[in-house]
């Protein structure tokens, strides 16, 4: 479950950081460099070959790289803050919250006792169902702890009025990562849909449905999803913000689901202070209205208590647990082993009360100083990139000044927020595991509906300070910076020299958030955040044309079998890769650890610069999570975000020799010319 706010556009990129890091703090550049490979033909391998061919994936692992050796690092502080608050018992504030939060997670013997009881009484309320309305009136009530049975739904800024908070409805419902899984022939997506039905008897067995009866519930259930995946629109096609944003009337909402009393059932759901909604594709919520009248109620009813029981499987008995690992991790991700119970927990507190750790997390682990210097190194690309959009011979003087007066407006976010969010409503206590997870949903869905007729408070963070991530949220036109993001694991801030700085975090995190406000989507938002076309028709032409060469040799690597990534849909984070190569490498250039061009572990200042951002993507995965991800992620491989980009950039050229003839060479007619 995710428990991250929905915003009109967010793009979130889960840069990835790694280190060798002995007591002697030799160059983790060198140390991971294989150089063996030629830099000009495979960069990737170039770069990380030695790393990898020493650390190969660990068994309750479906990828390893950067960023899991950073969460290495920060499970351990996080570990001890939760250990030391479980043995003070505090009464209230944040270290109840995460001293009740641990121990419930942790008390093995309630949690294989309970089994499934601790959801009974929301199964039974599912069972009592009779009529329709009984039964979209429970749907919106699922919907309360996020089990988004049907359809999805979630409170975000208006995409076309920034300062307005909008209820929106989505697509979704699916039990598989997407659409694809139910029409895709190829032998491996085939084979994860034909396991799906047993995963869900799986579910029902384990309940105490007998195994004929679980099987017939199974085929319902899928023969149901597949119609709400016909309904859905492709990857690709979700990344067009103005063919999904669809304002109606809440009044009117009946001409498209004329069978479902909206203005009832949203405000039984906790949706007040708006008079219209947003929806994403209303040829879905078409067929979701006729699915619901042709489709028996008692498959629904199944439908709707598998997907509860599969949503909070995690936090139930080892049976659950096991099921949902074996199907969605073993057979869809390709892990051999599950990660252990203190790892699940964290990664479940991180999801409810991620920022009450996060408070006492920085007070340890971030200094003032490095904040500093990461504040300072956003304004150094800022600068960067406004030289840059000067420059551009193909961008007219009027939409340049847009651009710019975009640019400057852009706020940034680092480190941690000034204003932590006030958990104090939230119950959680010492007893099941489940109960909690789904009281702690519910409070973030009321937090959330609370919302809606309120000013937007722009200062709020969507994730915590301990994440490794960053984003760009078009609505706020803001980039965000967690703490972890600056990471390196094994070395302190001050250890690391510019050159690998800004590479890793210039360019990888820090330019390439800034680009997200100029790419294929983040582009047609407005200084204020707003969905509004401030492009000259002749600049929009040149901007697609020019995009268009990334999108067309990206959609030539196939990086398993015979699956392409897909170029459209990557589009925005490759732009952004590339972007941000770009711009981070122009910020370097204005340093004095570039201008003195000495050397570092054998390595040039302008070597190291693409070595320190090839750091930020080493990772290695799992065949089977590189087949999922080029269904359904929007990130390419991480090979593909270092040497397709890097094929575009001229300095890579002269910093590596790279001639006609190698692997990555590119002749500059065929090479994107965009920023």
């Amino acid at each position: 479950m995710s428990f991250a706010v929905a915003t009109a556009f967010l793009a979130s990129c889960n840069s990835n950081p790694s280190a060798n890091t002995s007591a002697a703090k030799e160059d983790i550049l060198a140390a991971h460099a294989d150089t063996t490979v030629n830099p000009a033909d495979d960069f990737f391998a170039f770069a990380h070959g030695t790393w990898i061919k020493n650390n190969p994936i660990p068994a309750e692992e479906v990828s390893f790289g950067i960023g899991e050796l950073v969460e290495r690092e920060l499970r351990v502080k996080l570990l001890a803050i939760n250990e030391e608050a479980v043995k003070k018992s505090e009464k209230s504030g944040p270290g109840q919250l995460i001293g009740d939060f641990w121990f419930s997670a942790m008390d093995t013997f309630s949690i294989e006792k309970a089994g499934v009881a601790p959801l009974k009484n929301e199964l039974d309320k599912i069972a009592a169902i009779k009529t329709k309305a009984d039964l979209l009136a429970q749907v919106m009530h699922m919907h309360r702890y996020s089990v988004n049975v049907l359809f999805s739904s979630s409170v975000g800024q208006d995409a076309k009025k920034s300062d307005v908070q909008a209820y929106y409805l989505y697509q979704g419902g699916l039990g598989l990562p997407n659409r694809d899984y139910y029409f895709n022939t190829n032998d491996r997506t085939a084979k994860i849909l034909a396991q799906y039905p047993q995963y869900i008897a799986t579910m029902f067995r384990l309940m105490g449905t007998d195994a004929a009866t679980a099987d017939k519930k199974a085929a319902g259930i899928v023969g149901l999803e597949t119609s709400l995946a016909k309904a859905s629109r492709k990857l690709e096609a979700l990344r067009d913000p103005y063919a999904n944003y669809n304002k109606m009337a809440i009044a009117k909402l009946p001409t498209l689901t004329p069978g479902i009393d909206w203005a009832t059932y949203l405000v039984q759901l906790g949706v007040h202070d708006v008079d219209s909604v947003i929806v994403g594709q209303p040829e879905f919520l078409k067929a979701l209205d006729k699915i619901i009248a042709t489709t028996d109620i008692e498959t629904i009813k199944d439908y709707m208590t598998f997907h509860l029981v599969s949503d909070y499987s995690d936090y139930l008995s080892k049976p659950f647990v096991d099921a949902n690992f074996d199907f969605y991790s073993r057979t869809i991700r390709g892990a051999q082993e599950q990660r252990n119970r203190p790892r699940r927990a964290l990664e479940a507190e991180e999801g409810v009360i991620g920022e009450v750790l996060g408070q006492l997390f920085v007070k340890e682990y971030f200094t003032p100083k490095a904040k500093e210097r990461y504040e300072q190194m956003v304004e150094n690309v800022r600068i960067a990139y406004k030289a840059r959009i000067e420059k551009l011979d193909w961008m007219t003087d009027s939409t340049k000044q847009k651009a710019i007066h975009k640019l400057m407006g852009m706020s940034k976010k680092v480190g941690y927020p000034d204003t932590w969010k006030d958990f104090s409503s939230m119950k959680i206590d010492r007893g099941p595991f489940a109960l909690n997870m789904l009281r702690a949903s519910e409070w973030w869905n009321n937090y959330e509906l609370k919302k809606l007729g309120k000013p937007v408070d722009r200062t709020e963070w969507n994730m915590t300070p301990q994440t490794y991530n960053a984003y760009y949220n078009g609505s706020n036109n803001e980039i965000v910076l967690p703490a972890a993001m600056m990471t390196v694991p094994g070395f302190k801030d001050a250890e690391l020299d510019d050159a690998l700085v800004y590479g890793y975090m210039a360019a990888s995190t820090v330019g390439h958030e800034i680009t997200h406000g100029f790419d294929d989507e983040g582009r047609q938002f407005d200084e204020n955040g707003n969905l509004r076309n401030w492009w000259s028709a002749e600049d929009e032409k040149q901007f697609n044309k020019r995009a268009e060469v990334l999108v067309q040799q990206f959609n030539k690597f196939t990086p398993v079998d015979t699956i392409h990534i897909n170029g459209k849909a990557t589009l925005g984070e490759n732009l952004a890769d590339l972007g941000g190569i770009l711009i981070g490498l122009d910020a370097f250039k204005q340093t004095e650890a570039y201008k003195k061009g000495e050397k570092i572990g054998g390595y040039t200042p302008l070597q190291r610069y693409f070595l320190g951002y090839s750091l930020g993507w080493l990772l290695v995965q799992r065949t089977e999570v590189i087949a999922d991800h080029l269904l359904t992620d929007v990130h390419s491989p991480s090979k593909y975000r270092v040497n397709g980009p890097f094929s575009n950039v001229p300095e890579f050229y002269e910093a590596f020799n790279v001639k006609p003839g190698n692997k990555m060479y590119v002749a500059d007619s065929l090479r994107v010319h965009l920023w």
